[in-house]
């Protein structure tokens, strides 16, 4: 009898309940305001990383084979972690600085080697640089079923002194 009562007020509890709207991704409240609307389901794949380590590199590469001989310096950043939400693969993110391209290229991740590569202009570097050094970096990146991608390195909530 205590279990058919039990069972009854589980399912009373259950059917009172509202009718969620998709659940909202984690870390959703460092996220902007959709004021598009352009995040209005559930993510279809979300991967969130807390950073443990960084490495930067500084690269200089010169292919001997084209001439005249371009000469370029890419400058990236390694950061690897751990995943933070269930069914989150990645492992690693790379950001990439560009300092001449007047468009960016969107946030992709790769499955089969979990990395998230990123792209920032070469002016947002300090401020990587000073997240990376000033606590706990998470990054965290979004794909909706109507191609809207979000990804994004912030803080957690940080008290102000």
């Amino acid at each position: 009898m205590r279990f058919l009562i039990r069972s009854c007020a589980a399912l009373l509890l259950t059917l009172s309940l509202p009718l969620a709207a998709a659940p909202a991704p984690m870390h959703a409240q460092f996220l902007p305001p959709d004021d598009l609307t352009l995040r209005d389901a559930a993510p279809e794949q979300q991967q969130l990383l807390q950073v443990t380590e960084y490495s930067v590199v500084v690269g200089s590469q010169r292919q001997s084979n084209q001439q005249p001989i371009p000469v370029t310096s890419p400058m990236l950043i390694r950061l690897k972690g751990k995943s933070l939400n269930k069914g989150a693969t990645i492992n690693q993110v790379v950001i990439n600085f560009d300092g001449e391209s007047k468009s960016l290229k969107k946030p992709v991740y790769d499955d089969k080697s979990k990395t998230l590569t990123l792209n920032y202009p070469m002016a947002q570097y300090r401020v990587v640089m000073d997240l990376l050094r000033n606590g706990t970096v998470y990054c965290q990146f979004l794909s909706y079923a109507n191609g809207h991608i979000w990804a994004d390195l912030h803080t957690g909530a940080v008290r102000s002194r």
